[in-house]
Formats: C-alpha cells, sequence, structure tokens
C-alpha cells in the first residue's frame, strides 16, 4: 500500500512533491474535490474541465449527497456513498488524496467524509491546486474515468451530530460547539449566503473562522492553531462539536484539531443552514 511520509504539521496532509513523485502508482486516487460558496462566484466543474491534476477524478459534493432532504451537501447513507464512488473507480483500500481549487477548503470535506465510511488512507494536498499551479506543475483538460471498483463503505464511529445532539450538548455543556463561519455571520453582521437562513448564531456556541486556522491553503503551525483555538475561546481539553454553515468548512476545523491531538467528539452535518432555518430554535446576534 502507498502511504505517503508523515508531514511535520498533519499526519494527513501530502505535500505536492510527493504526489507528483507518485501520480499514476498502483492503488492511488486523485481526487477533485472542489467546492465554492455562492458568493466566490466560482464553478467548480467548468474549472475542473478547464484543467485539473492529471487524472484526477471530479469529486462533488453535492452530487454524492442525502438528495432527501433540503439541506444542502448532507452526508448520504453508507451503501448510496459505496455505490458512487465505487463508479468513480474508488475503493476503501486504494490510497486516496483529495484537493481543491481554493487551496484548503472543501477537501478536508472530502477527507471526512472518506474517513467516515471507512477509507483508511485518505490524505489532503497541502496548498491544492493553487500551489500545484504556482509550482508549474502539469494539467489536463476534459473529465478522467476509471473503472469501477467496490466500495465497502461502513460508520465506526458516531461522529455526525444531528440537531438534538447539537442541543443536548449547547444545554448540558457536554460538548463546546465551535462555529468555522466568518466572525460577521457568526454576530449576525452580515447575512447568510442561502435565502430563508436567518443571521445570526446558536446560543452558547463558539467561533473559530475556518480562515484563522488557514492561510494561503496551508494549514498553520501546532503554535498558531492552539492561539486560534484559544482566542474562540475553546478548552481544547473538552469535548467538541465543529459547526459552520453547511457541514463544509466545520472538516477544517476538524483537521486542525486532529493536528493538535485532539480530534473532536462529532461535526454537526446540518450546521447554520439547518439551525438557521428553523424559526423555532434560537438565535444570538453581536459580541459573543
Amino acid at each position: 500500500m502507498l502511504v505517503p511520509p508523515p508531514h511535520p504539521i498533519s499526519k494527513w496532509l501530502v505535500t505536492t512533491d510527493w504526489l507528483a513523485a507518485n501520480l499514476g502508482a498502483p492503488g492511488l486516487v486523485v481526487l477533485d474535490g472542489s467546492y465554492y460558496l455562492p458568493a466566490m462566484k466560482r464553478d467548480a466543474a467548468a474549472e475542473y474541465l478547464a484543467g485539473h491534476i492529471p487524472g484526477a477524478v471530479r469529486f462533488d459534493i453535492d452530487a454524492v449527497a442525502d438528495h432527501s432532504t433540503d439541506l444542502p451537501h448532507m452526508l448520504p447513507s453508507p451503501e448510496s456513498f459505496a455505490t458512487a464512488v465505487g463508479k468513480l473507480g474508488v475503493s476503501d483500500q486504494d490510497t486516496i488524496v483529495a484537493y481543491d481549487g481554493h487551496g484548503i477548503f472543501a477537501s478536508p470535506r472530502v477527507w471526512f467524509t472518506f474517513r467516515l465510511f471507512g477509507a483508511k488512507n485518505v490524505f489532503i494536498l497541502e496548498g491544492g491546486l493553487p500551489k500545484w499551479k504556482q509550482e508549474g506543475r502539469p494539467l489536463e483538460s476534459a473529465p478522467v474515468s476509471r473503472p469501477v471498483k467496490t466500495f465497502a463503505a461502513r460508520k465506526d464511529r458516531d461522529v455526525v451530530a444531528s440537531l438534538e445532539r447539537v442541543q443536548q450538548a449547547l444545554a448540558s455543556h457536554s460538548a463546546q460547539v465551535v462555529d468555522a463561519r466568518p466572525a460577521e455571520r457568526f454576530r449576525g453582521e452580515a447575512p447568510e449566503p442561502r435565502p430563508g437562513v436567518r443571521s445570526g448564531r446558536m446560543p452558547g456556541s463558539y467561533n473559530v473562522p475556518s480562515t484563522s486556522v488557514v492561510k494561503d491553503g496551508l494549514l498553520l503551525s501546532p503554535d498558531q492553531l492552539r492561539q486560534a483555538f484559544t482566542a474562540g475561546g475553546l478548552d481544547l481539553d473538552k469535548p467538541v462539536i465543529t459547526s459552520c454553515g453547511s457541514g463544509v468548512s466545520a472538516a477544517i476545523l476538524w483537521l486542525a484539531l486532529d493536528a493538535l491531538g485532539k480530534e473532536p467528539a462529532a461535526l454537526y452535518d446540518g450546521s447554520w443552514s439547518e439551525w438557521g432555518a428553523r424559526a423555532d430554535l434560537p438565535v444570538a446576534t453581536g459580541p459573543a
């Protein structure tokens, strides 16, 4: 099995040098997991067709999702996930490297999802596609197809938090709910990008914007990560549930906490898209 050398910041990161040296190796699958918020005004599918890392398969978090809900890109069932990624040519035994076109934005969500469903060797490309391009490395256009494989999906742990579990954590203080959205959205000073979702935050939640743990597509050093979480008021020795707008940047906080040896208790998949759309749930605004 192809295993990258340990990265000094996180065991789940791989360098562009390593990926370039191993492209095309048996058992290696590269996934373009790019996803953008509406405000970013970027088209992930079009950008993939225009130029991606050679051999990379597009992984669309909106397509490989639970389509029985109106909430965006919610996690699918293990059976649905296995069918979808098997068709993409991905096995749970492969070494998987996910990247995105922003640097480190959506790739941690892809990493979290594959690990949730039982893949053990899933990594994130440090710096993503921007760093790959800056280094003048090759790109290819047009879609990539791989032979169909079998993905044996399973959920080993209860690390996806429901609304009820988050409510219980907030009420009992059994876990700290930390929100990765920008501070302006957390305080209710900026509108939400999705129609029908109120501005503000879950009362009692904490704010550590994902931009405070990643810079220029690179995960910050452990000392800087620790400072970011401490500045947000978190006690790193207590359980954490990560949250955000729709479960994407919550995975960035998961990656950052894992790098500190503090893997979270759960990720709230519905996040603010669910909570903020519910008129029966309380909302706090202003400084925390």
